[in-house]
């Protein structure tokens, strides 16, 4: 991958809570993710006071989905690239396409912390986990998660993904990067940050779901 920044300052980078927002920063950041995780991204929609900077009055998710004109920065763009196409979308928040390097499994953001820990515990494989402000755990699995969801819980014993509060994320959904802000609600920040090797080879879903369908359902009863 054409990574061009340097390993550990990105590394560093995109972990850093504090990290001083601008529009350089926002590329840098993107160009983190193209080029050292090997993500697409898209320029996405911000929301101030409910209102969606797509210009929509009728906007489904204000702030949160990629802007209709906006092009894809593929995996591998380097800084320029990124730079360049940036500076078109001062402002915008960072999307990354569910579907191809990843699909997700989302939970209550209380679950999620309690089932990464019993799974950090465990010895299990676990990928990069987001908490979004609104209160929810994105876990990034292998691509496919979503469709076989269903199938998968009702093998483990589940048939009722709906009453474990727990949704599965595939192609032609998107969920914002962090540090980004989200629907006007606050920044997304990560619960478990990427590394090189569960970014590029997320785990497959059936060896964390029934850790986090048996604690969604602790939760909620």
């Amino acid at each position: 991958m054409g990574f061009t920044i340097g390993i550990s300052r990105g590394i560093r980078d995109i972990r850093s809570g504090s990290r001083r927002r601008g529009r350089a920063s926002d590329a840098t950041t993107v160009a983190e993710y193209t080029g050292l995780w090997g993500w697409d991204v898209l320029p996405g929609a911000r929301a101030a006071a409910g209102a969606c900077s797509c210009g929509r009055p009728d906007c489904r998710a204000p702030g949160a989905h990629p802007l209709d004109f906006a092009p894809r920065i593929p995996a591998g763009a380097p800084l320029d690239e990124v730079t360049e196409t940036w500076a078109g979308f001062p402002g915008a928040s960072a999307m990354l396409p569910v579907g191809t390097a990843f699909d997700v499994l989302e939970v209550a953001e209380p679950a999620g912390r309690h089932a990464l820990a019993r799974l950090e515990r465990m010895g299990l494989p676990v990928g990069p986990v987001t908490a979004t402000p609104d209160g929810r755990a994105q876990f990034l699995v292998a691509p496919g998660a979503a469709a076989a969801l269903p199938r998968l819980l009702y093998r483990m014993g589940w048939d009722d993904p709906a009453a474990l509060d727990l949704r599965g994320l595939g192609p032609g959904t998107h969920i914002t990067a962090p540090p980004f802000d989200r629907s006007g609600l606050g920044p997304v920040r990560w619960l478990r940050s990427p590394a090189l090797d569960s970014a590029t080879r997320p785990p497959q879903a059936r060896l964390i779901l029934g850790t986090l369908a048996y604690v969604a359902h602790r939760s909620r009863a």
